[in-house]
């Protein structure tokens, strides 16, 4: 049994509030279950150095988590000067899974930077940044489309979501929430597109080495659980 209850393949409850944000081009509010992330989306006429005079676009990703998002106050990372190597993953990350769905190209020689602000944490911060930071960026595409300055459907060719699975008390499990990832035999991250095509895996075991047959299960429901967080998009954005 879970702790929440839910089912093996049961998500916690996800939704999304667009245009959250007064200034930002994009910004989307995503909640799953506990775990609330506001990201926005901003546009910059230029690109970083070694993409000038490319042609190109780029879309990156910063990640944080306010000092209260957890039990415990945590220490802002700028008060120490640095990032932690944690957040530097997750920003990456959340960086390569929304490059994979962009044509730069048709984007032109602009960036859009979507900033992730973990409000409230409770397992999952990654995966649902980068599926909110997908509504985000639509939204920002679009305000850009309203002002002729690209065509959406050439920039954004795809959708993209990201789901947390793993093994608890030796079930395989979908969309793990604090309780769960802090005590899984397995802990694994998946991030796909809309047509199902596989952009990042992230799977550690943690003590017992999980099996062959164990990661297909867990593929299989990450499959499911992305297909479910598409269709939630398109409606949101519908």
């Amino acid at each position: 049994m879970r702790p929440s209850g839910r089912k093996t393949d049961q998500m916690r409850k996800v939704s999304f509030e667009r245009n959250f944000s007064k200034h930002a081009e994009g910004s989307c509010l995503v909640k799953f279950g506990d775990t609330h992330v506001l990201v926005t989306a901003s546009l910059e006429e230029k690109t970083p150095t070694w993409l000038r005079n490319s042609g190109k676009g780029w879309v990156t990703a910063e990640y944080g988590m306010l000092p209260r998002a957890t039990g415990e106050r945590m220490k802002r990372e700028a008060a120490s000067g640095k990032q932690s190597g944690r957040t530097q993953e997750i920003q990456r990350l959340i960086g390569r899974s929304l490059r994979a769905v962009v044509d730069l190209q048709a984007l032109g020689e602009r960036q859009i930077s979507l900033d992730c602000d973990v409000i409230q944490a409770d397992g999952g911060t990654r995966t649902a940044s980068i599926t909110g930071a997908w509504i985000a960026l639509h939204d920002c595409l679009k305000w850009m489309e309203g002002r002729s300055m690209i065509k959406l459907d050439r920039v954004l060719k795809d959708h993209v979501a990201a789901i947390s699975c793993g093994i608890f008390a030796s079930q395989p499990v979908i969309d793990l929430d604090y309780l769960e990832d802090s005590s899984a035999e397995t802990d694994a991250n998946f991030v796909m597109t809309g047509t199902g095509g596989i952009v990042e895996i992230q799977g550690t075991a943690e003590g017992k080495p999980f099996s062959e047959e164990e990661f297909l299960t867990l593929l299989g429901l990450a499959k499911n659980g992305c297909q479910e967080l598409v269709a939630m998009q398109k409606q949101a954005i519908g």
